[in-house]
């Protein structure tokens, strides 16, 4: 990962064993004298690393863990953190509190829709409820919180100090010289009226942020031309399955992706990936399409 040019904010990448699973999940802090916090501490499996990076970092207090969404990936190392840091609160969307006070439904659904990739991340263990806070609490610290569903119903963005922590409202982005890699990031159940409002109200905010970081993956110095740009992207990816529609998952997902190699720049650099990321991404793909057919379908259900 490149620096960021702020001494302020650190990153943390947690890489996996699995194939393809590099420059794909990352922990971020923010340290100012007043204020120390981290987005998005990743899953259980690599909470050992996360603590010993933060320990290299000579970070004794954590104010703040600060959660997009609660999925495995995002949150799953929280209630384990918490452990080691005991002033540490714990900010989510509302939605997510229940899970993880009693992550139980949570890990069955992971292991559900995820299978050995779930296991690979590991059973969140629970976060007391006495841990939580909620947004008023750390907007009085500066940190600005937005709902921003899409992604999934309980996911938040967080803007502190110019800096756009985005989650996976705008998908997975992959770093490539002169175009980066892009792809929306739409599990079920997506409703592409609601993604477009968060980056609606996301490109609105005043004033504008100056960076943005994707939790998969990195930091940019443009957050209005990415955000534009997912934008029109998931809408393309939404027209184009609807057009494609009618065929088998298997089909679909090989005649959308052939057609968006052509008339999509974002996902027309795939084949600059390197073989595993190619083949962690074509797999998420699936599961991105998945959510839009069933946009698609409930669109035409109710025609």
């Amino acid at each position: 990962m490149p620096p960021t040019n702020d001494k302020h904010l650190h990153v943390i990448d947690l890489d996996h064993d699995l194939p393809g699973y590099r420059q794909f999940l990352s922990c971020w802090i923010a340290r100012r004298p007043e204020l120390t916090f981290i987005v998005d501490p990743g899953p259980m499996s690599s909470c050992d690393h996360l603590l010993a990076r933060l320990a290299s970092l000579d970070v004794e207090r954590i104010d703040y863990v600060l959660l997009t969404h609660i999925h495995l990936d995002h949150a799953g190392a929280t209630g384990r953190l918490l452990e080691r840091y005991p002033e540490a609160r714990v900010v989510c969307h509302e939605r997510g509190t229940a899970h993880m006070i009693d992550p139980a439904r949570l890990w069955e659904g992971s292991v559900a829709v995820l299978g050995d990739v779930a296991r690979v991340y590991g059973a969140p263990p629970p976060v007391p409820a006495s841990r939580l806070a909620d947004a008023a609490e750390v907007e009085r610290r500066g940190i600005r919180v937005i709902p921003t569903p899409g992604h999934a119903a309980h996911h938040l963005a967080f803007l502190h100090q110019g800096t756009l922590f985005a989650g996976e409202m705008a998908g997975t982005r992959h770093p490539l010289p002169g175009q980066d890699f892009m792809r929306p990031a739409t599990p079920p159940r997506f409703i592409l009226e609601v993604a477009l409002d968060s980056f609606d109200r996301t490109l609105a905010l005043r004033p504008e942020p100056q960076r943005m970081i994707f939790a998969h993956y990195g930091l940019v110095d443009d957050p209005a031309k990415y955000l534009r740009a997912a934008r029109e992207q998931l809408v393309l990816w939404v027209e184009t399955v609807r057009e494609l529609n009618g065929q088998s998952p298997e089909d679909l997902q090989r005649r959308v992706h052939e057609r968006l190699l052509r008339v999509d720049p974002w996902y027309g650099t795939f084949p600059r990936l390197p073989r595993d990321l190619q083949e962690r991404e074509y797999h998420y793909m699936g599961q991105s399409l998945e959510g839009m057919l069933g946009y698609v379908r409930d669109q035409s259900d109710r025609r």
